[in-house]
């Protein structure tokens, strides 16, 4: 398996062959850093290694040479603000150079496509992401519990934290229904309830509580009706 090698040797190079003081040179000096030259050879030998096969050399060659445009064009565009996204693009554009490789030598292809239950999962997976987000803030939306005491309360809150919650309990709940795991559902809203509804009793606002009580259960409910639907269907 192609596939599975050249991800093992990135995840290797990129992540326990690359020490804090390489990337912090890297981002320092960037393409003058002789670290950045370092990184790209390991990369290359680990996928020569696990490849272990000197026909493919040339696999090995063109990850090397892909990795260090990748890895140079993050030096240049990104800074301090941008840095997270552009780890992430990084990562994302490593990773689809592996997938073209595996899928140049047919090890992967998009048949899974043509399985309905898969299209099933994927699409119900999109639903609850941010389709229902969408809609339980349209369902939401007579009601707005926002106050001068309630705004201060939110100060010290991650920015759209609550939305991505949202969109991993439900998922999670989906998961946990499709594999007939109901004691995970439980566990979830129970652990939920400890931890948010603590917080709301300490502030005091029976508006945001029940505010909050409404989206959970909507949250929660949307999810498991779908993931009932799916398996009765």
């Amino acid at each position: 398996m192609i596939l599975l090698k050249l991800i093992l040797a990135h995840l290797l190079g990129d992540f326990l062959f690359q020490p804090n003081k390489w990337v912090e040179e890297k981002e320092r000096k960037k393409a003058k850093s002789n670290y950045l030259y370092f990184h790209i050879l390991i990369h290359t030998v680990l996928t020569f290694i696990f490849l272990w096969d000197l026909s493919l050399w040339y696999i090995a060659l063109f990850v090397g040479v892909s990795h260090y445009l990748i890895d140079v064009s993050k030096l240049y565009f990104q800074n301090k603000k941008t840095k997270k996204r552009w780890f992430f693009i990084d990562q994302f554009l490593h990773i689809a150079v592996i997938i073209a490789i595996s899928f140049y030598f047919k090890e992967i292809n998009f048949d899974f496509l043509a399985n309905p239950n898969t299209l099933k999962y994927i699409v119900v997976a999109v639903f609850l992401s941010v389709p229902t987000s969408v809609i339980i803030k349209i369902l939401l939306n007579s009601w707005s519990p926002i106050t001068i005491e309630h705004s201060k309360l939110q100060t010290d809150s991650l920015v759209n934290a609550g939305k991505y919650i949202g969109i991993l309990e439900r998922l999670l709940v989906f998961v946990f229904i499709i594999v007939n795991h109901w004691e995970g559902v439980g566990f979830m809203i129970a652990a939920k309830s400890v931890f948010r509804f603590s917080d709301l009793a300490e502030a005091k606002q029976r508006k945001l509580t029940e505010y909050v009580l409404i989206g959970t259960l909507l949250s929660f409910g949307l999810a498991i009706l779908t993931g009932i639907l799916v398996n009765i269907f």
